[in-house]
């Protein structure tokens, strides 16, 4: 395992963000989270800048376009792949132009979609999933992982810092129980076995920690996202939602107990992206993690040690001023990890 880029009291946030101004976007996470600056990401701003067209314009010698039911694989680069790449660009312009300002963040995470959220949710020209295609699936991933490192190749040279990878899996639980539809909508794409998922997974892991020097962090936010899987397959960080787990019991404890044993990392999900009824401080958001150290029989020292606090997700539908107040929130809530770890 390859040096972590986080550490006590550091925190960080997904990556999204709310508005459609990449300047106003990168002065805020390099300012306010310079430990672990995520790379700015802007959904609002429509086409190509979701997580799929956001990653689909890293691709290489791979294009997409837009049809009625979402991103479908291109025969040549067109408009809406076109858009992808200029708004990455912009991006990079932005968060080079935040560093000059604000000076280098010690690490920046740059996030992408993983390979299997990719490829359920780009379709074949005949508008089947990508990942029901055994020799679209790999060429993707093939494409993805050049893609990506090119990607970070470039954030290191603008910025000067060290860069660690995310890749976002939100599908990834579709894709292990078959509950993807099919181009007709009556009927669901057969389930990849776990076994498939973990091996593809593990060699983009293993390519991209190689090429940064830094261990992979996988996001998935579902209620109960595969802890296991995602081990075994070489993240050296899990990210989720610590406020949907909920009571934290059987095998889902076994899974987050061996992980955090084994040296994986939990980015902890605590603050609310987008704005709650009432005003809520860090004690208050700190404690389902304390209540998983607890569960998991470890000491608050642990969260110190084997956690770094995020946002439950992205903030790109936070109004811009919570999700300032959110990333606030982030940083005290590791402030809080540290001082319970010194008691």
């Amino acid at each position: 395992m390859n040096d972590a880029a986080w550490g006590p009291g550091m925190a960080t946030a997904i990556g999204s963000m709310p508005g459609t101004d990449p300047v106003e976007a990168a002065r805020t996470v390099v300012g306010e989270l310079s430990d672990l600056t995520p790379f700015p990401e802007l959904p609002g701003r429509g086409v190509g800048a979701d997580i799929l067209g956001r990653t689909a314009g890293l691709l290489v010698d791979l294009a997409v376009e837009v049809v009625p039911s979402g991103y479908r694989v291109a025969s040549r680069p067109g408009r809406d792949h076109r858009r992808a790449v200029d708004l990455l660009r912009w991006d990079l312009d932005a968060v080079e132009q935040a560093v000059a300002e604000a000076g280098a963040p010690r690490a920046v995470k740059v996030q992408a979609a993983g390979p299997w959220t990719l490829a359920a949710g780009i379709e074949l020209p005949r508008g089947h999933r990508v990942l029901t295609d055994l020799g679209a699936l790999r060429d993707f991933t093939e494409s993805l992982t050049e893609g990506l490192i090119a990607h970070t190749e470039r954030v290191a040279a603008r910025t000067g810092s060290r860069i660690v990878v995310q890749l976002d899996e939100p599908s990834l639980p579709a894709v292990l129980n078959g509950s993807l539809p099919t181009p007709s909508g009556y009927g669901t794409v057969a389930a990849v076995p776990e076994p498939d998922v973990r091996r593809l997974l593990a060699e983009v892991i293993e390519k991209l920690s190689a090429a940064t020097g830094s261990p992979v962090v996988v996001h998935c936010c579902a209620p109960r996202p595969p802890v296991a899987l995602l081990r075994r397959a070489g993240a050296g960080a899990i990210a989720l939602d610590a406020r949907r787990l909920g009571d934290v019991s059987g095998e889902l404890a076994d899974e987050l107990g061996e992980a955090w044993e084994e040296g994986t990392t939990l980015f902890l999900g605590l603050v609310p992206s987008t704005q709650p009824a009432g005003e809520t401080g860090p004690r208050q958001l700190a404690q389902p993690a304390f209540d998983l150290a607890s569960r998991l029989g470890f000491a608050r020292r642990a969260l110190a040690e084997r956690s770094v606090p995020t946002p439950t997700c992205g903030l790109a539908a936070a109004t811009p001023a919570w999700s300032r107040r959110a990333i606030s929130l982030t940083r005290d809530l590791a402030n809080l990890f540290a001082d319970e770890a010194d008691q």
